[in-house]
């Protein structure tokens, strides 16, 4: 918040969170009824990490986490998981609709693995593009109303 401060006269809040040790995409806003529907588990917004881990992810744990594995608190699946690239098996993609706290963590740690760096990467509909760590930028009216429409997933 302290890097936004000067952003708007109003009060602006986050959307949906990102843990301490997580970086990326986060959207603010002065908008409750645009936060509200994009965070609501009904509306299901994309989000995708990149996801460094501390060792290579074995094929059987990709196609688990794509099929759904149980978590304390119910049945998560990845939407889609790939790893970024061939040599190098402890980078992965991951794309969920869960709202659910520390859920890529979560996912993971089940299967034995730790998280070293996570990093959300889009969020719905919005990516980090050209944008470096700790920069910020006002989206543009279209961005603003595609939000409000809904038309980004």
């Amino acid at each position: 918040m302290e890097l936004v401060k000067s952003a708007a006269t109003e009060r602006i809040y986050p959307v949906g969170r990102l843990d301490r040790a997580t970086t990326g995409v986060l959207l603010l806003t002065n908008d409750g009824d645009l936060a509200s529907k994009l965070t609501h588990p009904k509306y299901e917004k994309r989000k995708i990490y990149q996801v460094w881990l501390d060792k290579p992810v074995a094929m059987e744990h990709m196609q688990a986490l794509a099929d759904g594995i149980e978590l304390e608190d119910g049945e998560i699946h990845a939407d889609a998981i790939s790893y970024v690239t061939e040599e190098d098996l402890t980078q992965v993609g991951i794309e969920i609709h869960s709202g659910k706290n520390r859920v890529v963590r979560r996912m993971f740690e089940k299967l034995g693995y730790r998280v070293l760096k996570l990093d959300r990467v889009y969020f719905a509909g919005l990516t980090k593009k050209k944008l470096s760590r700790g920069k910020w930028r006002y989206l543009t009216e279209q961005e603003v109303n595609m939000l409000r429409m809904g038309a980004f997933d």
